[in-house]
């Protein structure tokens, strides 16, 4: 059971907060659950990822190849489009927290696009993302297949439910591989299979006390499973 809205107050104090905060993963790994929370405890807007406006989408997961394009290119406009907005809006600088990482648009691309259509993507991409807000920290949420088959599963989303683990397979093992080079920002990777930030207070608390203390550089997050689940 989720706990009252006081039980996820959480004393800031005096600590660093990143203004604006990326968080990535695969489908289903739970990045918008985490974006929102962290939104309510630090109290800024949310810089969602629309998926359910993409016409393309559900052709896209029912036959990957006849729709990989036209997905993956409106997807990069409307996150370009969404980032312009924020940093046209803000004469200072910006406090948001993000579901998603405008640089791994690429991710999926190299994932899903023949090496003719990648080739014509990243041109596309490459005239799009020139100056790009650079996030003051990203949450990269990592979690097996059979554990991202089953959110998924269980949020219902109609659209996602022909997504395979060979599907995922390839995209945990881009994401692997994107991380593991990324330097742009300081990075948090969190072990997202035991974490229950939903319904554990605690857990939620001793995740952001964490992030909390970081300014620069790559950490890691394995938090172990909680006894009260």
């Amino acid at each position: 059971m989720q706990g009252d809205e006081k039980d996820w107050q959480i004393d800031l104090g005096e600590q660093h907060i990143p203004q604006y905060i990326a968080v990535e993963g695969p489908i289903g790994v739970g990045k918008t659950t985490l974006t929102k929370k962290l939104a309510r405890t630090f109290n800024y807007e949310t810089l969602l990822e629309k998926a359910e406006e993409n016409p393309f989408l559900e052709r896209f997961y029912a036959n990957e190849k006849n729709a990989a394009l036209p997905t993956q290119l409106f997807f990069l406009f409307q996150r370009m489009q969404q980032l312009n907005e924020l940093r046209q809006h803000d004469l200072f600088q910006p406090v948001r927290v993000a579901d998603f990482l405008i640089e791994k648009d690429q991710l999926f691309a190299q994932v899903t696009l023949s090496s003719e259509e990648l080739r014509l993507y990243q041109q596309v991409y490459d005239h799009t993302t020139i100056d790009a807000p650079r996030p003051d920290l990203v949450i990269y949420l990592q979690a097996p297949i059979d554990i991202l088959l089953e959110r998924i599963h269980n949020r219902g989303i109609r659209s996602e439910q022909t997504i395979d683990g060979d599907y995922l397979e390839q995209l945990n093992a881009a994401y692997t591989n994107f991380f593991h080079y990324y330097d742009e920002a300081p990075l948090l990777i969190v072990n997202a299979a035991e974490i229950d930030w939903v319904n554990n207070p605690e857990d939620y608390r001793e995740l952001v006390n964490y992030m909390l203390n970081i300014t620069s550089g790559r950490h890691y997050y394995n938090p172990q499973p909680s006894m009260l689940r």
